[in-house]
Parts: C-alpha cells; sequence; structure tokens
C-alpha cells in the first residue's frame, strides 16, 4: 500500500498545536457537538465509549458517562488510528471526531473499529471530505504553476460521501448512514487562513509533499488570485471545510435484515401504477 500521509508528521502537528489548539480548533469543537447532539436520539446507554481522535476535547453524553480517549498524541490512550489496540468485542460506542481523514488505510482502520465493537454496537464518526479547502487547494496551484511551471501537492485528497458510504459498507457495518455539512468560514487573507490551519494540526502532512521552504512569493501570488475568485462583498475570503458523518452498527441478529430477493407479495410496476419492462425488452 502507497502512503498518502506522513504518519510521523501527523503526530509532530498534533503535538505542536495542542498548546494553541483551545484559540483555533473552532472545527473540532463544532464537529464534537454535532456527535453529542446526533447521540441524543439514540434510545440506548453505552457503557465502554472509545473516542478516537483527541486533541484536549472529550465527547460528552448522557448515554455513555464513561469516555476513554485514544490518539496518537494527548489522550489517555497512546496509538496510531492505523493500529488500534483493543479486544474484539470489547466496547459499545465508538467515535471519532475529525481523525480518520488523514489515515492511510481508512478501509482497515474501519475494519478494527467494527471488530472492536461488541454486537450491536455503534460507531459514529466524522471526517472531512472532498470539498474541504477547494478553495485554497486552487489557488496555491495556480499560484505554484504560474511561478514555477509545475505543482505539487500541498492539500490532502479527501474521500467524499459515496466513497465513505462504500467503505463503511465494506467494513462491514449494518444500517449505514452518510450524510455531510459544509462550513464556510472568512479571513481576511490567506496567512490568517494558514495559521489557523497549522494551529488545529491540519498543516500539510501528505508524504510526498516538498520538504524545501516554501517561498514567501507564493502565498502572496496565492492570495491575490484567492481575493480575485473566492472573495465576499466586504473584501473577505471564505475557505470551505466539508465534514463527512458516519454512522454504522455493528452486526447483530435482532437489527433489521434485508428481504430475501424474490420473496416481495407485490410487484413495483404495480404500486407505481406503471408497465413493467423485462431485461433487453423495449417500452412499447
Amino acid at each position: 500500500m502507497i502512503a498518502v500521509f506522513d504518519r510521523q508528521q501527523v503526530k509532530r502537528q498534533r503535538l505542536r498545536c495542542a498548546p494553541h489548539f483551545a484559540d483555533h480548533g473552532f472545527l473540532f469543537d463544532w464537529t464534537i457537538k454535532q456527535l453529542e447532539d446526533r447521540m441524543d436520539v439514540v434510545r440506548r446507554n453505552f457503557e465502554t465509549c472509545l473516542q478516537l481522535g483527541s486533541r484536549g476535547r472529550k465527547f460528552q453524553s448522557k448515554q455513555s458517562e464513561h469516555v476513554v480517549t485514544a490518539d496518537v498524541a494527548h489522550a489517555d490512550i497512546i496509538c496510531d488510528e492505523e493500529f488500534l489496540p483493543f479486544k474484539d468485542k470489547s466496547l459499545d460506542l465508538i467515535v471519532s471526531p475529525l481523525s480518520l481523514h488523514t489515515v492511510n488505510d481508512l478501509p482497515g482502520a474501519l475494519i478494527q473499529i467494527n471488530r472492536a465493537l461488541k454486537p450491536d454496537g455503534l460507531f459514529m464518526g466524522a471526517m472531512l471530505g472532498g470539498e474541504t479547502l477547494y478553495e485554497l487547494r486552487s489557488c496555491l496551484a495556480e499560484a505554484e504553476l504560474e511561478l514555477s511551471g509545475g505543482v505539487t501537492p500541498r492539500i490532502a485528497p479527501f474521500a467524499d460521501k459515496p466513497q465513505a458510504g462504500a467503505l463503511l459498507q465494506r467494513a462491514g457495518f449494518a444500517l449505514p448512514v452518510i450524510d455531510s455539512e459544509i462550513i464556510t468560514v472568512t479571513y481576511q487573507s490567506i496567512f490568517p487562513l494558514m495559521h489557523d490551519l497549522r494551529f488545529m494540526g491540519e498543516s500539510n502532512a501528505i508524504a510526498e509533499r516538498s520538504k524545501r521552504f516554501t517561498r514567501r512569493s507564493l502565498f502572496l501570488r496565492a492570495g491575490e488570485i484567492y481575493t480575485q475568485k473566492f472573495s465576499e462583498a466586504d473584501g473577505r475570503i471564505r475557505a470551505s471545510f466539508e465534514i463527512i458523518f458516519l454512522l454504522g452498527w455493528a452486526a447483530h441478529d435482532s437489527q433489521q435484515q434485508p428481504l430475501k430477493r424474490g420473496s416481495a407479495t407485490a410487484r413495483l410496476a404495480d404500486i407505481l401504477g406503471t408497465q413493467e419492462i423485462g431485461t433487453g425488452e423495449k417500452p412499447h
């Protein structure tokens, strides 16, 4: 498997941002609050809860009073999301706020999460999606191409909703649900945006990133392009963050099961009042 992310760099970034995270972690705070609100509609209690991904903010829910955190840095349990040290069928609930989008083996991580859940255990996660920072990605690429004639990877690739849904199913989760929200934040210029990204631990951690010092002229030119293409009426630039929410249950016999093929007692065509067309037939 080709490593997309430098996991050691991810760890360094999370350690570095910790002293400043309270002032810059608005995305994490918003996301974990969304997960807490969604948890309120689940009518059951979860005795053992793991929060996978911790930036000093614990998931809180009346359905699960004791929460253990796990992360590559600053958590109750220090571990890599790609190598979870938990026994199979040992946890009732796993929540993951903005942690899984920088793992190299996302399918494998989801499979491990599913295995760690007890039957009928619940996974609720949130990760950055494909629309995240499309404005910054576009402007940096255009500026770099203009100044140096080439482009280096600077914004991480993120999964989209169909891909996330397919990965949940592939990992064996039952009753999977996927949805997303786009958060738009405005900044005075490109530099406060990049400052926020640095101190929320979301700077460039792509394995193939350029290790050379980036000239300030690149960011100045990207900032000019950004203002031209993505500015509001008041002159502030906008930055988009797509948060994809994932929900899935560990399989259990009590869960609703799909009907067997051919077991229907009514024809869909009759219900819809339309003509049924067999394979290879043309409508009259």
